[in-house]
């Protein structure tokens, strides 16, 4: 009772906070818009909290235990909307553009983040969230790698900033090329981060491109599964490397995030049938509320003077790596004759 009575200020601050957002998020969808989703909205409320009021002794608890414990609950959860004969619907075409832009992210998101002097952990959130599907990819590996809440306040709001310019962008492009419904959807679901911007930019251009872009959107989010396992594997690898070398005592029963497992066999079940609809559809839900907690949390615990220390360079890996992505996916698609007026089926 003495535990939950310490965490309550926090949580409720971060409740409060996920609850406006989430009001912002469902007047901004009824306007016909999609910009910015309830995540985003809730970081910058934290961080703009956190401008004037720090975490004391009678919130941090909380904060910590809502951006940290809620978070890994909401990957659990996200394992239930993640069905994996989503992958069947849109054939291997979506998949060859996504292996050479998850590609791209990853490797040479290495190199430009070491150029620019970047710590690995940053470094490879930014690519996540470029690669995969904006602030839920960065959600699920920031805890798996321990990442800093600085950290993911970068990622986050690298792959954002780059999400509005594209919202408004990407139908002008496709326009320009031609592109057929297809082909832009595929082009938009494949290199714009995060959903909500996806939908935005799909449906800018027509229904059939919104249908497309969303169901390819579905497909790369389900590479989390894999990617948060090489990390944990990266970082149970270090942890177990530091311990050698004497810098770190590290019991290896622990190195690996307990939330893991649960999180593919929620996707597994659904993936079977197993989760019916009604209660895969409530869990998203859930699961979508519990990560804006934790980001509102996570915005609490971040503030601007901070970022300001890093400088430009992680929005400016942010930015490389998102061009890049965009110019490879289309590429791709011109190389496998799905643009500019090429089908999914």
């Amino acid at each position: 009772m003495k535990t939950i009575q310490k965490m309550l200020p926090g949580c409720l601050m971060a409740l409060a906070i996920a609850a406006v957002a989430k009001l912002l998020e469902n007047l901004e969808q009824a306007a016909g818009a999609h910009f910015i989703g309830a995540s985003v909205i809730a970081l910058f409320i934290g961080m703009f909290i956190n401008s004037f009021y720090k975490p004391n002794a009678v919130t941090a608890p909380g904060i910590k235990f809502a951006s940290k414990k809620l978070l890994k609950v909401a990957i659990v959860l996200l394992g239930a909307s993640l069905n994996i004969t989503t992958v069947l619907k849109v054939g291997r075409f979506s998949l060859t553009v996504m292996v050479f832009t998850l590609a791209t992210c990853f490797g040479v998101g290495y190199f430009v983040g070491k150029a620019l002097g970047l710590n690995w952990k940053m470094s490879n959130l930014i690519s996540a969230g470029t690669g995969i599907c904006g602030g839920s990819a960065i959600a699920a590996i920031a805890p798996v790698i321990e990442a800093t809440d600085l950290d993911v306040a970068y990622g986050m709001s690298a792959t954002f900033l780059f999400d509005m310019a594209m919202i408004v962008l990407f139908p002008i492009m496709g326009r320009a090329l031609g592109l057929s419904d297809a082909a832009y959807g595929l082009w938009a679901g494949t290199a714009v981060n995060d959903t909500s911007s996806v939908v935005a930019a799909g449906y800018a251009f027509s229904e059939k491109a919104g249908d497309f872009a969303t169901m390819v959107k579905l497909t790369r989010t389900l590479s989390i599964i894999p990617t948060v396992l090489v990390f944990a594997l990266i970082s149970a690898h270090l942890k177990k490397k530091q311990a050698a070398e004497g810098q770190v005592k590290v019991n290896m029963k622990s190195v690996f995030p307990w939330f893991i497992p649960f999180f593919v066999a929620m996707s597994l079940l659904s993936s079977a049938g197993l989760v019916p609809a009604a209660l895969a559809a409530g869990l998203k839900t859930v699961s979508k509320f519990l990560m804006v907690m934790a980001l509102a949390a996570i915005g609490l615990n971040t503030s601007f003077a901070e970022m300001k220390k890093s400088g430009i360079k992680p929005m400016l890996h942010g930015f490389i790596i998102s061009l890049l992505v965009v110019l490879v996916a289309i590429t791709v698609e011109f190389a496998i004759g799905v643009a500019p007026n090429g089908t999914l089926v």
